[in-house]
């Protein structure tokens, strides 16, 4: 097929992993009401090859190229409402977390930044010894209004400066010597299959590869560009609804796939339904800067509010990587993150739902004390995470790491980043931690 399809279950693969018997082929090439294929009508399909196209194979939808999952799961119960959700901010390429939150009243942050140091005249002070980037306005707003914490000195023991295998080790809460086949959150919608109420249980937005930490062994989970993209294509109320009326009439209690299949459609159909009307009807007076980020974020907003029961919501902002010439640029990404989440928030305010969210934005790894001779900063450890939204112990956790006391020239970490994921995993979704992080890792103090 020229298109991709979303499956509502998970395929059921023959002796020969890549057969489909001949009804499944039929239904395929003939009925596909969402846009790709030729379109039959439904009476010229034979009802038991449409269900046992279901036990071989899956219902097919076609929701555009892009998108390579589910776009609804089988589901045992409805979650109640307000329900509580994760949206997680990647920083690729390693933020300088020491011009991020900045000892600016440190002589060894004077010394060690001849032209990099921010001074303090221009930081966004905290206290009387630490400010924020003269970028970040908007979470300092958010920190006045006691809607954001910074979790300092966040890392983990022997750190690896490899971009590639540092995320992995974010992504796994797990080392290469250990088996990595799952992520994080992967681990996560494993525990919580059935409490997305028929809707994908996360959701990627963007143009890269999926992240890692989404991976796991049976939740597939969709990466969506546009917002239209989530839609199903055609009319949903034509051939498709007319079938499920025509299945709906047979006299055959004890056919439950029969049920099990409309039951799923139904739920895709009212899934897309909701994000069509989100994007038709959706009002807010908050203006969205202008960067792919406050996009997505503002797509993740629509979709919270077109009622869908999705968990997890994952995006990332790239270009960290600042080696050379660090200033201008560390500047713009952290005002494009920092404008991007304020204006969420506050869209999720004015919806009322700033409550049951919160946003998690962590880098694989802090840079190096000392600038280089480029003007920029190299691979380092430690660094601070931020989260935002409702329910948090707002202001800074912990204490700024030592610019004196270093591990070869890095910050040391005092609080491991599983402990943080332990604390959202326990305190905000609602699950035990330790099968998914590890034992070892009690929850940090983040929440109130």
């Amino acid at each position: 097929m020229a298109d991709s399809a979303i499956c509502c279950t998970n395929l059921s693969r023959s002796p020969n992993a890549n057969s489909v018997d001949e009804p499944c082929r039929s239904f395929h090439r003939t009925f596909h009401p969402f846009g790709f294929g030729s379109m039959s009508h439904p009476s010229l399909l034979d009802r038991r090859d449409f269900i046992k196209c279901s036990v071989g194979g899956s219902l097919a939808m076609g929701i555009g190229s892009v998108v390579p999952a589910a776009l609804c799961q089988a589901a045992d119960s409805v979650p109640p409402a307000g329900e509580r959700i994760l949206v997680v901010v990647q920083l690729t390429g390693g933020n300088d977390g020491l011009n991020t939150v900045i000892p600016y009243a440190d002589e060894a942050y004077q010394r060690s930044r001849p032209k990099l140091r921010i001074g303090s005249a221009d930081a966004l002070r905290l206290d009387d010894s630490l400010a924020l980037h003269p970028s970040l306005t908007g979470i300092a707003e958010l920190i006045d209004d006691a809607m954001a914490s910074i979790i300092q000195g966040v890392g983990y023991e022997h750190p690896n400066r490899s971009h590639f295998e540092s995320m992995d080790i974010w992504h796994t809460c797990r080392r290469k010597t250990e088996s990595r086949t799952e992520g994080w959150l992967g681990r996560y919608l494993e525990t919580a299959a059935g409490r997305s109420g028929g809707d994908v249980p996360a959701m990627h937005l963007g143009r890269g590869q999926q992240p890692f930490a989404l991976a796991s062994r049976n939740i597939p989970v969709p990466t969506v560009q546009r917002l239209e993209e989530f839609q199903l294509r055609g009319d949903p109320t034509g051939s498709l609804s007319q079938l499920l009326r025509e299945t709906s009439s047979i006299d055959d209690s004890a056919d439950s796939l029969l049920g099990f299949v409309q039951s799923n459609t139904e739920s895709a159909l009212a899934a897309s339904d909701r994000v069509r009307k989100a994007a038709r009807g959706y009002r807010s007076d908050i203006a969205y800067p202008e960067s792919e980020l406050a996009e997505k974020l503002r797509i993740v907003a629509q979709l919270i509010d077109s009622g869908l029961t999705t968990r997890v919501y994952y995006v990332q902002l790239d270009g960290f990587d600042t080696h050379a010439q660090q200033r201008d640029t560390h500047a713009i990404l952290l005002r494009q993150w920092s404008d991007a989440v304020n204006a969420f928030i506050r869209d999720l305010q004015q919806h009322d739902h700033h409550d049951r969210v919160c946003v998690m934005t962590f880098s694989e790894f802090g840079r190096r004390v000392a600038e280089n001779a480029s003007e920029g900063t190299d691979h380092g450890a430690a660094g601070p995470m931020f989260l935002c939204g409702g329910g948090l112990k707002p202001g800074l956790i912990g204490g700024h790491p030592s610019l004196t006391d270093l591990q070869d020239g890095d910050l040391k970490h005092h609080t491991d980043f599983r402990r943080v994921y332990a604390a959202v995993l326990r305190n905000w979704l609602e699950t035990d931690p330790a099968p998914i992080v590890g034992e070892e890792f009690e929850p940090a103090e983040v929440f109130a």
